[in-house]
């Protein structure tokens, strides 16, 4: 009897214990215990190696990495919702397939989303910062630590896609009037359920809101959409919050606003450079302009458990001779 040789996966990041061990039971799995991002050099080594590679979002395998790529190298299975880490064109070329892992953080994004679409409006990290340095509260006070009302106000979601509806389910339970821009109209069962109003204009739609979210995925046609033109079409008393990827907006421009009083404030999990902090971003949080997180918005622990199991899924369908279930091909614009 022929006993098939397990497939040498090499995963770059330390995950939850549970996917870990399974990972080690099906597979020749090689782990990153001290979860340390893996190097250049390092990243190569994997790719010459493994049968399949598993990265995260903050791994770059561009085409000049894939280029080094061994033989034996046929799957890059990302253990992420995108893969605008990864050179998908570059990895057909050479004969490697791609997968991800989506559909499985649409509630947590969206969760963490309206977190900051309260958050902002109703300062609560200002309060709660203040009660926990140890700051002088003199008790309530009719005028003291006022923020703005979410009951009544128009949000304005940027990517009605998966998470973008479940942000919009959670928006309208709170009162806020629901509107939309994306490449294409949803359901009319959808903007019926959700009373959505659909803007084909990008620009007309955040010149009429109170709260824009980002929630389009990163792609280049997606850079910057929320450009400094755009932005500025922004009343002075709206938010904006982004827990999709930095890129999508203009930060600078976005910076330049907020500091000169034309946007009320922001809530962001995400950034254009990260993990680098634009100093310019910590001085508004300080000074209690903008709500930031450290790019929280999936940090579940079921999230990345389920992340885990659509990877281990991904792998073991492509060694069966399938076609992966979410496979990723390269763009045909």
């Amino acid at each position: 009897m022929t006993v098939r040789k397990k497939p040498l996966v090499v995963i770059t990041r330390k995950l939850p214990d549970q996917v870990e061990t399974r990972m080690r039971e099906l597979f020749d799995a090689k782990l990153n215990v001290d979860d340390k991002p893996m190097t250049q050099p390092e990243l190569v080594a994997a790719m010459k190696e493994a049968d399949v590679l598993v990265p995260t979002i903050t791994d770059r395998i561009d085409a000049a990495l894939i280029a080094q790529a061994g033989e034996k190298l046929k799957l890059i299975a990302n253990f992420g919702n995108g893969v605008d880490n990864i050179d998908v064109a570059a990895a057909a070329k050479k004969g490697i397939a791609v997968t991800n892992t989506p559909n499985v953080l649409n509630e947590d994004t969206a969760d963490m989303t309206m977190a900051l679409i309260l958050a902002v409006p109703r300062r609560l990290t200002e309060g709660a910062e203040l009660l926990k340095s140890g700051g002088k509260w003199a008790g309530w006070s009719p005028t003291w630590m006022l923020g703005r009302r979410i009951w009544g106000k128009r949000l304005g979601i940027v990517g009605m896609g998966r998470i973008g509806t479940a942000v919009a389910r959670r928006a309208k339970a709170f009162g806020l009037s629901i509107h939309y821009h994306n490449r294409k109209r949803v359901a009319p069962a959808i903007e019926d359920e959700l009373e959505a109003t659909y803007w084909d204009s990008l620009d007309q739609m955040l010149a009429r809101m109170d709260i824009i979210s980002v929630n389009c995925p990163s792609t280049p046609a997606t850079f910057h959409l929320l450009s400094a033109r755009r932005l500025e079409l922004m009343q002075p008393r709206s938010y904006l919050v982004n827990t999709a990827r930095g890129d999508v907006v203009d930060e600078e421009a976005l910076i330049r606003l907020i500091d000169e009083g034309k946007l009320a404030g922001a809530g962001l999990d995400v950034f254009e450079h990260e993990p680098s902090m634009n100093p310019k971003l910590q001085k508004l949080a300080k000074a209690n302009k903008i709500v930031i997180l450290p790019h929280m918005g999936s940090a579940t622990i079921e999230g990345r458990i389920d992340m885990g199991e659509k990877v281990i899924i991904n792998i073991r369908t492509f060694f069966d001779g399938h076609r992966p279930p979410d496979r990723v091909l390269p763009r045909t614009v």
